[in-house]
């Protein structure tokens, strides 16, 4: 090594983005090259100078490059303090680490690929990396620790402006590190974790949720509350916040949560559907030989509550069915798996609308979990995920004298789908595979049933002939007596209480199809 160079930089990255321009520049700055494998090689093709580190160690690398810079001359020129520890380096022949550029084996890549062998995946847990990083970090009143080729252009740019890199920039930079370091391991504890075959497996007594900002809105739920959009790292499922947005000004936290409802209920569904929502909830919800058709549907089932509401499709967005619905109604926000290229000119031209790309189509995706902040705690459980209607008509019972026609059988899981995504107590109305009405969010059940009829006939529909869902069970049958008054002819419904066979005989009395899940689906 040259002793004239007064600092030093360790630099060894699996990801070797950006890697020759960072050492070119280190270079002109005078700042030596510490290096290994990988890295090395690159570096020597483009005639930058460095030194490896097994010649700075004078120990070899061992073992197929598992050792290689654990080694009390890598971290004592890391770890050594200002003003405490230089009279121990110089006798040692320690020299001063003063920048460490590391990132980490691609652990997750590698065990996410098709076939991969145990060992393989093993063979990528970096140890050496995250010892580096953890040390530069921790000594960060002096080492800059950087662990992502995004920063390489700041950090460049301090040198070169300062000389150095200020103490706060430092810090922020070693904050990053222990997460990039934390995620790391949780990724690895996941994996070895799936091997478990425990009672506890589920729900282990410790659980690391890892979140990855994605951008600041505008506001919360309300204008005074602040409020930021995560990825959350728990699955590779695309959802809502993994979108893409390719048109309209920026996405409000209530604009996501509703968007989140319309592409999860639309994906539930196979045949081209369409669902729009408002607060949370769907108000109109079709499935039709094509996309404009179950717009139409949809739209035609709430205009009221459709105003300022957000639209879903399972398909993509063709050119006239984005002139249908802007001539139809004002809306917040449309999210879909893609659209054609003319469509998006149109809605390019109101601002006002934001156009999401959700990756994939039909076939519901889902996240592991659902998670719900309480005073002091967080409530996580399983996401409901409504079985395949296949699944779910095998599942089920009719338990009345009267069943069902095929059509009202079609139009009962259809409900009982939509159901599903309606904030409880939940009771859908449906008609040819669209939502006549729906009463949402009411204290009594009873209640909801009077409000999704009072919905279907202001928007011009006759319930008789109709269907009815429930998301949980009446808990007496005046529920059932209030869908006969209105000419329900079928109900779908978990049952469960215990007054199922009263509730059974209103049914047989009105001459009404009931069938039974032996599922509830409440959504708070």
């Amino acid at each position: 090594m040259d002793r004239k160079l007064e600092r030093w930089a360790l630099i060894s990255v699996s990801d070797k983005s950006g890697l020759r321009e960072l050492a070119e520049e280190l270079v002109d700055l005078e700042i030596g090259i510490l290096t290994t494998g990988g890295s090395s090689k690159i570096l020597k093709e483009s005639n930058i100078p460095f030194t490896e580190v097994s010649k700075y160690t004078g120990h070899p690398e061992i073992m197929g490059g598992r050792v290689k810079t654990l080694h009390p001359k890598i971290h004592g020129g890391i770890l050594g303090r200002d003003g405490i520890d230089y009279d121990l380096m110089e006798e040692l022949g320690i020299y001063s680490i003063d920048f460490v550029v590391v990132n980490l084996y691609p652990f997750e890549e590698t065990a996410s690929k098709e076939g991969v062998s145990f060992d393989e995946v093993i063979e990528n847990i970096d140890i050496g990396g995250p010892a580096l990083l953890r040390a530069a970090a921790k000594n960060h009143s002096r080492v800059t620790s950087v662990c992502s080729p995004d920063d390489y252009q700041d950090i460049v740019s301090q040198l070169k402006t300062s000389g150095n890199i200020p103490l706060d920039k430092r810090r922020v930079l070693a904050a990053k590190s222990f997460r990039h370091v934390s995620l790391y391991d949780e990724k690895i504890a996941g994996y070895l974790g799936s091997f478990d075959r425990s009672d506890d497996l589920q729900f282990p007594s410790e659980k690391k949720i890892n979140l990855k900002r994605k951008k600041i809105l505008r506001y919360g739920e309300n204008p005074h509350q602040g409020a930021a959009l995560y990825e959350i790292d728990l699955t590779d499922a695309k959802g809502v916040a993994n979108s893409r947005q390719l048109a309209g000004k920026q996405l409000s936290y209530n604009n996501l949560v509703d968007a989140d409802t319309a592409i999860e209920c639309v994906r539930s569904f196979n045949g081209a559907s369409c669902v729009i929502v408002k607060h949370a909830n769907p108000c109109g919800v079709s499935e039709s030989e094509t996309l404009k058709g179950a717009y139409e549907k949809a739209f035609s089932a709430d205009p009221t509550s459709a105003f300022g509401g957000v639209i879903g499709f399972n398909r993509p967005v063709t050119k006239t069915l984005a002139q249908l619905i802007l001539s139809n109604q004002f809306l917040e926000v449309i999210v879909a798996p893609d659209y054609d290229e003319e469509s998006l000119e149109i809605f390019a031209k109101k601002e006002n609308v934001r156009v999401l790309k959700v990756s994939g189509n039909h076939g519901r995706v889902h996240s592991d979990w659902e998670l719900k902040t309480i005073g002091g705690g967080l409530l996580v459980q399983e996401k409901d995920r409504p079985e395949k209607e296949g699944v779910m008509q095998s599942a089920s019972e009719i338990v009345t004298t009267r069943s069902p026609t095929e059509e009202e059988r079609t139009d009962l899981f259809f409900a009982y789908r939509v159901a599903s995504f309606v904030k409880s107590n939940a009771i859908v109305f449906v008609k040819d595979r669209l939502s006549i009405g729906i009463g949402a969010g009411q204290m009594s059940r009873i209640y909801s049933a009077k409000l999704a009829g009072i919905k279907a006939l202001d928007a011009g529909f006759k319930v008789g002939g109709a269907v009815m869902a429930s998301d949980a069970f009446f808990p007496f049958r005046d529920g059932i007596d209030e869908a006969a008054a209105q000419g329900i002819r079928a109900v779908i419904q978990p049952g469960g209480s215990v007054r199922d066979k009263e509730v059974i005989e209103a049914a047989n009395e009105h001459s009404i199809a009931m069938i039974f899940t032996g599922r509830r689906h409440f959504r708070h």
